[in-house]
């Protein structure tokens, strides 16, 4: 794991460091702003422990500027180190998106491991969102990162329009869907639809691909995904 340490207080800088460094931590020091985002930039930091008070400016700042960055930026931890101990600094801080606020003098002991529980929650926060791109029904298993689908274990190809098909019936299990519906969600949300017999050729393909009837047609009507079809 890799730590920013962003502290004009040299003695202080180097002790966060040296603590980092024993529990097995990369360390990356820096006492200006300036230097925190060229080394952000640059080291894509796992976590900043980020001093308020610094020479060329307020951690504020850094911390509200990275937080709108895309990809990582949202994601690093940040725990904010300051003097300032009023309440309104503090929410002012983790407003800003900072994760976690102590006030100085602290416990280094202390610091680590309010770091380190930072850092379980946004590993199972991630966790969580990986599994969310996950969709299971059955045999059949739909991953909506890779845009690759399985059935008993086995990768089957599929055309996009038919996984976003077979996505939009397995997100629907057990529901009579419209054809509207389906066509709306698969070919044209403007509502510009494309010939009703579209819809029923890809999904007997999808079948076909599917090797069981797990979608039921249900006449005039629509279709229903059965999960043990």
């Amino acid at each position: 794991m890799k730590v920013l340490v962003i502290e004009d207080d040299a003695g202080l800088n180097r002790g966060i460091c040296f603590a980092l460094k024993q529990e097995g931590c990369e360390a990356v020091s820096a006492r200006t702003l300036r230097e925190g985002y060229a080394f952000f930039e640059r080291e894509n930091p796992d976590a900043v422990i980020l001093d308020l008070n610094l020479p060329d400016g307020d951690g504020q700042e850094f911390c509200k500027r990275i937080r709108e960055l895309p990809g990582t930026g949202a994601e690093t931890a940040i725990l904010m180190l300051t003097a300032r101990d009023l309440e309104t600094d503090e929410i002012m801080g983790l407003t800003n998106g900072a994760d976690d606020y102590m006030t100085k003098p602290f416990s280094v002991a202390v610091l680590k491991l309010r770091l380190q529980n930072i850092l379980s929650r946004k590993a199972k926060d991630t966790e969580t969102k990986e599994t969310e791109r996950i969709i299971t029904s059955g045999e059949i298993v739909l991953d909506l990162k890779t845009f690759r689908a399985f059935c008993g274990g086995e990768e089957f190809n599929l055309s996009m329009t038919e996984f976003r098909l077979l996505q939009y019936f397995m997100e629907h299990k057990g529901q009579a869907l419209l054809k509207e519906q389906i066509l709306r969600y698969v070919w044209d949300i403007e509502g510009n639809f494309v010939e009703e017999n579209t819809l029923s050729v890809n999904v007997s393909r999808l079948r076909k691909k599917l090797g069981r009837d797990y979608i039921r047609t249900i006449q005039g009507i629509g279709y229903l995904w059965e999960e043990n079809g």
